[in-house]
Order: structure tokens, then sequence, then C-alpha cells
């Protein structure tokens, strides 16, 4: 174990705000021992190229349900007909070696999170505004309009809950946007608290 345990960052934010593009990014040119995102478990099938214990934690509805009855999940939910979850084993390892941990996970998730580990840091990404966002959205070309319509109504609502959040960054320029999520993670290791008796046996105070 670690003499310094990592600490775990809750990422989430509305379809198209680029929450999964700004984590790529975090992890881009950081040491692996330094920082992870975090694995999670699902029932779905994998798909073409996917790899477990890589993409995701492939298990069967059965494993995975004996999974939550043993409260080895942080937190999960049901998506359609599959049920996807974070592993609380992966996560305490890395932590326990001393690594961050980035959840992205929905709002649902990141509340549940809250309750077990309210000392985890949550950071909320917001698009520039909901004009970029429905041309993010249509941009995609996946979606009906009346679809594009309902995920904003969607992201309205999501945006009330950023009061539970710690930390909000916009995505108005993506470069820019992982360098505010960097700067974020690194004041979270500035802090006198947590590094208290290390400063004052380094000092001779």
């Amino acid at each position: 174990m670690s003499e310094k345990r990592g600490k775990l960052f809750v990422i989430s934010g509305p379809s198209g705000a680029g929450k999964g593009t700004i984590c790529k990014g975090l992890l881009r040119d950081s040491d692996p021992s330094k920082l992870a995102l975090s694995v999670s478990m699902t029932t779905r099938k994998p798909r073409t190229g996917e790899v477990d214990g890589v993409n995701y934690f492939f298990k069967t509805k059965e494993e995975f349900m004996q999974e939550v009855e043993r409260g080895g999940l942080l937190e999960y939910a049901a998506v359609y007909e599959n049920y996807y979850g974070t592993p609380k084993a992966y996560v305490e390892e890395k932590l326990d070696a001393g690594t961050d941990v980035i959840l992205e996970i929905d709002i649902q998730g990141a509340m549940n999170v809250k309750k077990s580990r309210p000392e985890s840091v949550f950071i909320f990404i917001l698009p520039p505004s909901m004009d970029v966002l429905r041309e993010r959205l249509t941009g995609r070309g996946t979606e009906t309009p009346e679809a594009v319509e309902l995920r904003l109504s969607k992201t309205r609502s999501e945006v009330a809950h950023i009061k539970d959040y710690d930390y909000y960054v916009v995505n108005d320029d993506l470069e820019r946007a992982i360098a505010d999520t960097e700067a974020i993670f690194n004041a979270e290791h500035r802090k006198v608290k947590d590094g208290v008796s290390e400063i004052l046996k380094n000092y001779g105070a």
C-alpha cells in the first residue's frame, strides 16, 4: 500500500458535453501509476474489439447480481436491458496504490457514490451553451430532431444537480477544459489538511 492514498474524482455531465473526451485527454499524457480510469462492470455482450478487464468487466446477470448482493459495487444502474456498475475492489486497489481514479458516470450514479464516498471530488462538465449542445447533438447525425429535443430537455434537469458537485468545467475549448480539470486535480493534492503531517515533518515544524 502506498503511503499516500489516491483520490477518487467523479466526472459527470450531460450527453454531448464532452466528458468522455476530456477524460481521454487527462489520461493521454499521464503516468498510469498516477492516474487511471475506472473500468465498469456490465452484463451486456462485448462488442468487436472490446477486451474484458480493459473496456469493461463483462459478467452474466447472475454474476452481476451476486456482486450487488455482496456489496461489491460502489454504484450500479439498469440501462435498458443491461446493468452497469463500478467494481469497488478495482477502485480500492488503485487508490491504495496511490493512484488517482477517474469515475466517469451519470448523475444518478455520482449521487450514489457521494452517499458512500463523500470525500470524493465531484466535477460537472458543462457545454458552452444549450445552442452549442444542440449543434453538437445534431452534428452527430445519429439522432432524430425529436431525440435531440428530448436530450436537451434532460440536460436542463441534469444541470439543476450542479449544486451537488464541488467544481464545474465549461467545455468551450477542449484543451482548455482538459487543463482546467487538471488544475482541479492538482489543487486537490495541495490541500493543507491532506499533507499537513508530511509538511511539518519535512520542515521540522
